[in-house]
């Protein structure tokens, strides 16, 4: 349990570590151990005087100060009297401060143990400095220096103290420091000197707090001498290591100082963040001499900035808290002043008590020498008593023997029992044993069956995902079979049209008396059959080869603008038949990563089938539209368009093509694999296409492709 609540206190989870020291102090008492409930109350009120939770750490501690006390274990007694010093004075409260510091050092002074004697007088220099007697002060300073500097594991101490020094010297009046034999213009001289001091240890041993604090420290010195730089990085080092600590006040407070540095160096934004944080701490933990800087902090950074109803409202929010520090100023004067007589009549009281001590300790010695004395002279009464003492003693040796009988049986009776008992205790270990033996096997044997039920459910997930993955692909094999069965049936019956009319327009040729009109008329025919079959087979050829994986595109960075133009360039004969405008509005040196014959190929077939469904004179445009890393492409006419049915069809996820050819305006005839190979070659080239209704008729094609 002591452990545990241990390890729950250094990961700072309250809520557990108060469970597990409810266990400890009840399993403590249940079995009369009060060396652990008494470390149970200690480490509580340390835990809470960590989180300045004053109250609760008070309470806790005087507990552990009874228990100790009641087995006789005067060091961590005096221990916890010199922790209830160092609370008394953050409240503060002086008197009691320095009355348990007392009981704390009369402790120490018996055991010998001067180190802990050192901590005490720390304590008390930092009662002296608060109370405004820094001379007073530096005397307990240097007393506990002393001590700590002649013990080589003890430089945390040391580094505190040397921070307790600086402090003393910077915040020392004119008089004080002359008290102390110091001009006032040495003071900046001393301060910093024992500051990096204090600085230098703390980061051998790497405590982050004592560095924190010099770092705030030597930030406000530097910054009351101008040294503005060297200032700001203190403020920023001290703010880093103090962030994750527990001592909130010095987090805000030291917030608060950056927040007015920046202020004074018409810094806004940084300022204004800064003293917004320092105020929320000093509100949420009601740290109002903090609260009342901010606000006046912040209303003077937001009259700087010309935002004067925020200035207005945060000097409202300043006068409020410092009314309110005014009226409790004037209660705490009274309460110090009282606490500053209970001091002194505690500080007079130690000092007698020291004084009487030391004569009480004479007195005793000078009746040790008379007592001394008095048995020189009764060496001769000593004598004639040793004759009694003999006779007595050997009556005393006939008793002592009778009663060696009854002792021995006595002794074989309680070895009897205890050979009893270790039998039981035997009996109880080997009972122990095979309940371990037992947990282990069950332990085992449940961690086993959860592994195995890991094992089947990650398989049938698998199972799961692998069956979905099946189906998915088994419902694009149907789709694409229906696919094939509808183009081997336009083959079949496209194909054989035109290779008839071939067929018959050579028997005609052969017969030799068919008329120039006619001839000419059959030959336009058949090259438009023949030019409706080229396309066919083009387009059923390309279609084969993506369903076979033959098609690997090659992408690289072409210009788009001159592609489009050799597409044009190719379909422009058509186009002019139906006196149909294509308008190429793609700038010059567009670039895509595309595959140059696949580009082209998608181009040439929504063109294509922009001529064919557009009646004559319409118009086709072609334009682009830059979208950061991606270039869009539109492809619109002014033709029939698709219905809502086809569009909705064609921009489904899983769109395979309908593998039926529509007639155009003109009776143009197609395959039915157009819109399916443009749709294929664009995802090839990473790409994405959609159809949409154009506002002025007809359709638009938009494709978006990669730079």
């Amino acid at each position: 349990m002591t452990e545990v609540y241990r390890q729950y206190m250094k990961m700072r989870n309250v809520e557990k570590a108060e469970e597990y020291l409810d266990k400890t102090i009840q399993l403590a008492h249940e079995r009369n151990l009060k060396k652990f409930s008494a470390i149970a109350y200690y480490r509580r009120g340390m835990m809470y005087h960590g989180r300045s939770d004053y109250q609760k750490a008070e309470e806790n501690y005087l507990v552990a100060v009874t228990e100790f006390s009641s087995i006789g274990n005067l060091d961590m007694e005096a221990g916890t009297y010199l922790n209830l010093g160092a609370l008394y004075g953050s409240i503060p409260d002086y008197a009691k401060s320095l009355e348990v510091n007392q009981k704390a050092i009369a402790i120490f002074e018996k055991m010998g143990n001067e180190t802990d004697m050192a901590s005490c007088y720390t304590n008390i220099s930092t009662i002296y400095q608060r109370l405004g007697n820094q001379s007073q002060a530096l005397v307990y300073m240097k007393m506990a220096l002393k001590v700590f500097a002649k013990e080589s594991g003890n430089a945390r101490g040391v580094a505190v103290v040397y921070e307790l020094i600086g402090t003393n010297y910077f915040e020392a009046s004119n008089h004080e420091l002359m008290e102390m034999n110091v001009l006032p213009n040495q003071k900046v001289k001393l301060a910093l000197e024992y500051y990096n001091k204090s600085l230098k240890i703390a980061e051998t041993i790497d405590d982050k707090g004592i560095i924190a604090t010099v770092k705030r420290d030597l930030a406000d010195l530097y910054s009351s001498v101008g040294q503005k730089d060297a200032a700001l990085k203190s403020y920023q080092k001290s703010i880093e290591l103090s962030r994750t600590g527990d001592d909130k006040e010095a987090y805000a407070s030291t917030l608060y100082a950056l927040g007015n540095f920046y202020q004074k160096e018409n810094d806004f934004e940084n300022a204004i963040s800064l003293l917004g944080n320092s105020l929320k701490i000093a509100e949420e933990n009601r740290f109002l001499d903090i609260e009342r800087d901010a606000n006046l902090g912040l209303s003077t950074v937001y009259e700087k900035t010309k935002n004067y109803n925020k200035s207005l409202a945060y000097y409202r929010q300043y006068i409020a808290v410092r009314d309110k520090i005014f009226d409790q100023d004037k209660e705490k004067e009274i309460t110090r002043r009282q606490m500053q007589v209970d001091f002194n009549v505690k500080e007079r009281d130690y000092l007698l008590k020291q004084k009487l001590t030391e004569g009480e300790l004479k007195r005793q010695q000078q009746e040790l020498i008379l007592k001394r004395q008095q048995l020189a002279l009764s060496d001769k009464e000593k004598a004639l008593d040793l004759l009694t003492f003999q006779k007595a003693k050997a009556d005393l040796d006939i008793q002592r023997l009778a009663q060696e009988g009854k002792f021995a049986k006595a002794k074989y009776q309680a070895q009897l029992t205890a050979s009893v008992k270790d039998k039981q205790i035997s009996k109880q270990d080997q009972q122990i044993k095979f309940d371990k033996r037992i947990k282990l096997f069950l332990s085992v044997a449940t961690i086993l069956i959860l592994i195995i039920a890991v094992v089947i459910f990650l398989n049938q997930r698998k199972t799961t995902r692998l069956n979905k993955i099946i189906n998915t692909q088994k419902r694009e094999l149907e789709h694409l079979s229906k696919v094939k069965d509808r183009i081997f049936s336009v083959v079949s019956h496209d194909m054989r049209t035109p290779v008839n009319s071939l067929i018959s327009f050579m028997q005609l040729l052969e017969g030799g008396n068919i008329e120039q009109e006619k001839l000419n008329r059959y030959a336009a025919s058949l090259k438009n059959n023949l030019t409706y079959t080229s396309t066919m087979m083009e387009n059923l050829l390309n279609w084969a080869a993506s369903q076979m994986q033959g098609f690997n595109p090659y992408l690289e960075s072409l210009d788009i603008h001159y592609l489009t133009v050799e597409v044009i360039h190719s379909l422009q004969d058509g186009a002019d038949q139906k006196q149909i405008r294509i308008h190429n509005l793609i700038p010059d040196q567009s670039f895509c990563k595309v595959d140059e014959n696949m580009f082209s190929l998608v181009i040439r077939n929504l063109v294509s089938n922009a001529i064919k469904f557009t009646p004559i004179g319409g118009s086709i445009q072609i334009s682009s539209l830059d979208i950061g890393q991606q270039q869009e492409i539109k492809i619109s006419d002014t033709g029939v368009g698709l219905n809502p049915v086809q569009l909705n069809h064609f921009n489904k996820a899983g769109y395979l093509g309908a593998g039926v050819s529509t007639l155009g305006t003109n009776k143009e005839k197609g395959t039915g694999l157009g819109l399916l190979l443009c749709r294929t070659f664009v995802g090839l080239m990473d790409g994405n296409i959609n159809a949409s209704a154009n506002p002025e008729g007809g359709s638009c094609f938009t494709i978006t492709l990669k730079k």
